[in-house]
């Protein structure tokens, strides 16, 4: 398996599963109809595991845009595949939305409010304050990144296993985007993915859902820019720091 092939494969399956919950938990007549945001945290967390177990041994499992731009910014991976990398994680997004719309469409059908339908597939903000949005974006991503280089640095003493996005590091990684979920992601919906958001969302614009409402678009540039501050700003700090 090649690394653009395991970043659609492990994009895939972290929308197919975490987009998946929030189907579960949103949808009308489903058995996870109304469970709540314990369910829909972990529920992306366990999502972020599967993915990362998967697509860790083959590229490094960066599944976000925000993740391959920081870790370039640190100098710990090359540039030029950036554009690669980014271009799996979109087809990985989309097509784990567009799964998730398939197995639902009877459950889409049934729920009445466009604006759960689209929360299936992406963000809007609990209270809608730009700034402030964008803000908690910046701020979660750089959570995750920073973290994230730590983890790729620490080795187990004396067996030389590198903990990091791949191997252990699926675990440790997958409660870091838990622990980002339940303490900073109530506002925005913790998008901390451009890729988790814009993907899915062109899905959600280009499928055909019964009274769908709005697709968002003038809120969209929020989790795409957001992240990639964070992200850089992580990478910057990193850097000073080494």
């Amino acid at each position: 398996m090649t690394p653009f092939i395991a970043e659609i494969i492990g994009t895939f399956l972290l929308m197919l599963l975490g987009c998946g919950v929030n189907a579960n938990v949103s949808l009308a007549k489903t058995y996870g109809n109304g469970s709540g945001w314990i369910v829909i945290t972990t529920g992306w967390a366990f999502a972020v595991y599967v993915a990362v177990v998967v697509a860790g041994p083959y590229s490094g499992a960066h599944l976000n845009p925000a993740v391959t731009t920081g870790l370039a910014a640190a100098g710990k991976f090359s540039w030029g595949e950036v554009p690669m990398y980014i271009l799996a994680q979109f087809i990985g997004a989309m097509l784990g939305a567009f799964f998730v719309w398939l197995l639902n469409k009877d459950h889409f059908n049934a729920t009445s409010n466009g604006d759960t339908k689209r929360g299936v597939f992406c963000n809007t903000p609990a209270i809608p304050n730009t700034p402030i949005n964008l803000l908690n974006e910046i701020l979660g991503t750089f959570v995750l990144v920073f973290t994230v280089l730590y983890f790729s640095d620490a080795i187990i003493t004396g067996t030389d296993t590198i903990i990091g996005l791949g191997s252990l590091g699926a675990l440790p990684v997958a409660i870091l985007v838990w622990s980002i979920g339940l303490s900073l992601g109530g506002t925005t919906g913790y998008a901390i993915n451009p890729a988790r958001d814009l993907g899915p969302r062109i899905v959600h614009a280009l499928v055909p859902i019964k009274e769908k409402g709005s697709n968002g678009w003038r809120y969209a540039w929020v989790p795409v820019i957001g992240p990639l501050i964070g992200g850089i700003v992580a990478a910057g700090l990193f850097h000073v720091l080494q």
